[in-house]
């Protein structure tokens, strides 16, 4: 159904032209997405607004990619995947780094898939393992809240992993089947109301101004349910999750980017950008995520003040480092921005490393695609030592327009070596 509803959309034509706006960061339903898109429809709405590039990027899977890459080649638009989760940073293990409240705990990504890994392979079994370690801990979460939840218990496998088109739950869901078991166990809105202001010691009056506002009103019982404090909350060990090098490693494999997270410098583990990036960087780390509306929409000048030092600060300390900058809203949240507004005072020196961040994502995706070659390979290495030079040969590549069907079509019935050189020429020319 979303192939045929793409076809109509597809003749009917009518996309503004590419502006340089990117979101390299979206999140689909394969694990959550706050108005509930495919990555069909993510596809088809970045398109749809003229954005330069867009990115899928779920938690724990790469179930999204074909359907992605199929959306983004008839829709022609620039495009790449990446995936999400969490790792443990062993030598940050006593301070907190992107995830509040949890010392050595780390969000981080890989970049530029272009194939899901066979199941059979190191990559695959990897995959397959953050999928059951993820399970695990939601069964873990919900057996913690139904124990202080009486009379109501959720049932994971029949409450919650229905509400994902491929089993990958997550918090939010959890959240939202909570919601909806409350809903249809009690009789009316207020005694649903006394119950979670019973259960979650949350005063009557505040619940019954947020109530009827279901996604607010999710994010308190979010909070409330799973967050530092909540009732399902236990912090959590270094074996609850992989270790940071055995994902880069997997990423690696795939010939995909190790990237780091960064969430805003105001925890302990991202005071000093700089030795963490060194750290990273010495991992075989290649690149880095912001999110940065997170960085300096905030009404509070004071915090907008620090939070925005914090970001020139990380931002030069890439630059240095000559780590290409990925962006993106993440869309995992209802409400949240379809793209940043990089004409913000806070953001607008920054565009063009954040466009040149795009464009080297996208090169990569499609020099891999059709040209297997990846960024992190020992021969792109080769062929540019020198990393800013690199990185100016995938923006080159990224920079090109996405091929038309013709071009796609020829560029598959080259061999590796003619596609690059091909590519290459293009990117010179900046036309196919």
């Amino acid at each position: 159904m979303r192939r045929l509803a793409l076809d109509e959309a597809v003749q009917a034509g009518g996309f503004p032209p590419a502006s340089e706006q990117v979101n390299m960061h979206l999140h689909s339903f394969f694990s959550y997405n706050g108005e509930g898109w495919s990555p069909t429809r993510i596809a088809y709405e970045m398109k749809r607004l003229g954005l330069y590039s867009a990115a899928l990027c779920d938690f724990d899977v790469l179930h999204g990619l074909p359907e992605f890459f199929e959306a983004a080649d008839m829709l022609q638009l620039r495009a790449a995947v990446a995936f999400e989760s969490r790792v443990f940073f062993q030598e940050y293990a006593q301070q907190e780094i992107n995830s509040p409240g949890e010392p050595g705990v780390f969000y981080f990504m890989g970049m530029g898939f272009v194939e899901q890994p066979a199941a059979d392979s190191q990559a695959g079994q990897m995959f397959a393992e953050l999928l059951l370690q993820s399970h695990q801990r939601n069964r873990e979460l919900i057996g913690r809240i139904n124990s202080r939840l009486a009379p109501l218990a959720l049932d994971y496998e029949n409450d919650v992993l229905p509400l994902t088109p491929a089993d990958n739950a997550t918090e939010r869901h959890i959240t939202l089947a909570f919601h909806q078991l409350a809903l249809k166990h009690f009789a009316d809105k207020g005694q649903c109301l006394e119950f979670w202001s019973r259960k979650l010691d949350s005063p009557l009056e505040q619940l019954e101004k947020l109530f009827d506002n279901t996604n607010a009103f999710l994010e308190l019982l979010r909070g409330k349910l799973m967050k530092r404090g909540g009732l399902g909350y236990v912090q959590p060990s270094a074996k609850a999750f992989p270790k940071l090098e055995l994902v880069i490693d997997m990423i690696r494999q795939c010939r995909a980017i190790p990237m780091s997270a960064w969430l805003d410098g105001s925890l302990p583990g991202e005071q000093k950008p700089e030795e963490q990036l060194q750290c990273l960087l010495d991992k075989k780390v290649e690149a880095l995520n912001i999110i940065p509306d997170r960085n300096w929409n905030f009404k509070d000048p004071e915090l907008q003040r620090q939070r925005v030092a914090a970001l020139d600060r990380y931002v030069a300390a890439a630059a240095e480092l000559e780590l290409p900058i990925n962006v993106g809203t993440e869309g995992n949240k209802p409400g949240q921005r379809l793209v940043d507004d990089f004409e913000a005072e806070a953001l607008r020196k920054h565009r063009q490393a954040f466009l040149q961040g795009a464009q080297i994502m996208v090169g990569h995706t499609r020099l891999l695609r059709y040209a297997d070659l990846a960024y992190i390979d020992d021969k792109a290495q080769k062929m540019y030592p020198q990393r800013a030079r690199r990185n100016e040969f995938f923006a080159k590549a990224g920079a090109l327009p996405a091929p038309g069907p013709e071009t796609r079509l020829k560029l598959g019935k080259m061999s590796a070596d003619n596609a690059l050189d091909y590519i290459s020429e293009a990117a010179v020319k900046q036309a196919w």
